[in-house]
């Protein structure tokens, strides 16, 4: 029986030293193309296969990451794990998969650290934790946040502009000659979350049209579900003056809107539009389809997980980093796509 390859027989097939193959196979930047397709060649001629878990257990890991999110029945935090876990996997992790239920007693306990001892790091996209509990957790656990995160500088994070997002959906819906915008799951008050960042950036497309900002066309909700979107739409079109589009801060209270507003003989986008956030797969199938603002989940989570392995790697070696993910307006049937 062949004797196994080794990192050794791969370098000297490719004519490099070990080291860079190492670089290869680790993804590191700073190795020509030219290098990189000459080991990756060398690879697949050789039929050498890395061995993840034995290299993990020389540098005292374990070799896998935990992902903590709100909720998994939320589409958006479904496929975003899918991304995660396919780049995790892609760099030779393994992810552990937690959910938090938004509860503050769980999240604290991610970041700190409830399965240290069979994870190397966290991602963790918070809902209801604390400035003071990011600002005081432990360091000794690597940390990316997800999502909008409460303590400015002290932890590694990946979001999108959420402002900027809710700016771009408005403009589209005032373009459609919308005047009546109201913005359900949105706050008019309180910390800088999601609801808080969308509903600023509703805002300020409302005054860069010339248009008053009715604080009565915020609708605050208790989540971010289904129910809660078709109640919200409801009561809104039982009004005096309804209002003539919905910006619904997800894609589930944005399905649940166009089912209570069908049920109630309302035409979208006739008597008005609808949009959402986050463009699970649902919106491409409803009737009419959702039009939706679109973050780059594919880059969150490929940030995210190059961010944490950084860290992991070396815990001090770089300062603290804030990554933007691209974003954009899908335009479907529902705002006259």
């Amino acid at each position: 029986m062949a004797a196994r390859p080794r990192l050794k027989d791969v370098a000297e097939y490719a004519g490099v030293s070990p080291k860079t193959v190492s670089n290869v196979i680790n993804d590191f930047e700073h190795v020509s193309e030219q290098t990189r397709t000459a080991v990756r060649e060398a690879i697949d001629a050789l039929g050498y296969r890395v061995n993840i878990a034995g290299r993990q257990l020389r540098q005292g890991r374990t070799g896998m990451i935990t992902l903590a999110v709100p909720e998994l029945d939320v589409a958006y935090f479904a496929e975003l794990a899918k991304h995660v876990m396919t780049e995790a996997d892609r760099r030779g992790r393994t992810v552990l998969l937690h959910q938090t239920g938004a509860l503050r007693e769980r999240e604290l306990a991610a970041l700190r650290g409830f399965d240290t001892q069979f994870s190397d790091g966290l991602i963790l996209s918070p809902l209801a934790l604390l400035p003071h509990d990011l600002a005081t957790r432990d360091r000794r656990l690597p940390v990316v946040l997800l999502g909008e995160r409460s303590a400015e500088g002290s932890t590694d994070h990946v979001g999108i502009d959420n402002a900027r997002a809710a700016r771009d959906a408005t403009d589209h819906l005032l373009t459609r000659g919308r005047r009546r915008i109201a913005v359900i799951g949105g706050a008019v008050r309180g910390r800088q979350g999601t609801d808080r960042l969308r509903t600023d950036g509703y805002r300020e497309a409302l005054t860069a049209a010339g248009l008053p900002f009715d604080p009565d066309l915020v609708v605050p909700v208790q989540a971010y579900h289904w129910q809660d979107g078709a109640r919200a739409a409801t009561a809104l079109m039982e009004r005096p003056t309804p209002p003539d589009a919905l910006l619904c801060l997800n894609d589930h209270m944005a399905l649940g809107a166009l089912r209570a507003l069908h049920e109630r003989g309302h035409s979208v986008p006739g008597d008005l539009d609808v949009v959402g956030f986050d463009d699970i797969e649902a919106t491409r199938f409803s009737v009419p389809s959702l039009t939706t603002v679109a973050p780059d989940k594919q880059e969150i989570a490929q940030a995210a997980v190059s961010l944490l392995l950084e860290r992991i790697d070396d815990p001090d070696g770089r300062p603290v980093q804030d990554q933007v993910a691209g974003h954009r307006v899908i335009v479907r049937e529902s705002s006259g796509g």
